[in-house]
């Protein structure tokens, strides 16, 4: 049965910051809703690009060469391969778009690493 999900109702599977849950699939791209606060951990993605589109608050997203603020209702790709840091001063919830094949924090392994498995429960 085909429905419908409620994205704002979807935030409330999500009890700890920085670990995301998975709402949904578009062919091989997950869905995924989190809730940031706080710095989290310079990283890339090899192969995959990574949408963040904010949903509530604010959220800053450090490159090396720069930074770029993102306020509610505003999203953003980061290309594959690029190196980056998401920072939310205050809690920001966000909906994240990425290959079923990304890792949760990229090219780097730290005890808030999520598996899939995790991010589905």
């Amino acid at each position: 049965m085909i429905n419908p999900t409620d994205l704002e109702a979807a935030f409330d599977r999500v009890t700890d910051f920085w670990s995301p849950k998975i709402i949904g699939q578009v062919n091989d791209h997950l869905l995924k809703v989190a809730k940031l606060k706080g710095e989290f951990v310079w990283h890339a993605h090899d192969t995959q690009d990574e949408l963040f589109h904010v949903v509530k608050g604010a959220l800053r997203i450090e490159f090396e060469d720069r930074a770029v603020d993102l306020k509610e209702g505003q999203f953003l790709t980061v290309p594959r391969g690029v190196r980056h840091n998401p920072v939310a001063e205050e809690e920001c919830w966000v909906l994240l778009i990425e290959p079923a094949s990304t890792l949760h924090t990229g090219d780097v392994e730290t005890p808030i690493s999520r598996s899939l498995d995790e991010q589905l429960s």
